[in-house]
């Protein structure tokens, strides 16, 4: 792909770049940094870029560093959304009886390789995602969608692993019961 061809590729990938981030960052002043130096960095390695991946796949790569970066970068502040987290908290608590058994089984999706094809399914994931805590999200997006390791997790956060474990658990309730009733229509 030549030079020209791919910065075109740039401006029409942008838009999904920016949708990750923000779902990563939570900020969209950081997330629009991240783009703008993933960017300015595929643009400046652009003669190196030898077509072995898709360039949205390299530049995701890109970004995703980026993004890892700026989690370098922030200070380690406690979550501020401990209301939702309470929330959050309650609604695992009311589907599991007093010896932690289901109260009712969550129902079988129906297709959910199908649901990953379709553009809607992804924005809505995108809702369930950001309404989860901060912090629950952060480290679900660094574990699941950035793919990094528990211990890396850890080290920048500052977190031991088993509260990152207890993170991904809620994250994967959260994000359970959120796709339960705002995709699949189970109510």
């Amino acid at each position: 792909m030549d030079a020209s061809a791919l910065h075109g590729s740039f401006a029409a990938l942008r838009p999904r770049l920016l949708r990750f981030a923000k779902l990563q960052l939570r900020d969209d002043a950081a997330a629009d940094d991240a783009v703008q130096e993933a960017l300015l960095a595929a643009t400046e390695k652009a003669a190196q870029f030898q077509g072995e991946a898709a360039a949205a796949t390299w530049v995701f790569a890109i970004l995703k560093n980026k993004i890892i970066d700026e989690f370098r970068r922030r200070n380690r502040e406690p979550a501020t959304d401990t209301e939702y987290e309470e929330a959050l908290d309650e609604s695992i608590a009311a589907q599991f009886d007093g010896v932690d058994h289901w109260i009712d089984h969550p129902a079988a999706w129906s297709d959910p390789g199908a649901s990953l094809e379709q553009k809607q399914f992804w924005e809505i994931f995108e809702l369930c995602i950001s309404a989860l805590p901060a912090k629950t999200g952060r480290v679900f997006g660094m574990r699941e969608l950035i793919g990094l390791d528990t211990d890396e997790i850890c080290k920048e956060l500052k977190i031991s692993s088993s509260n990152c474990w207890v993170l991904l658990h809620r994250a994967r309730l959260g994000l359970r019961d959120c796709l339960s009733r705002r995709w699949f229509g189970e109510s």
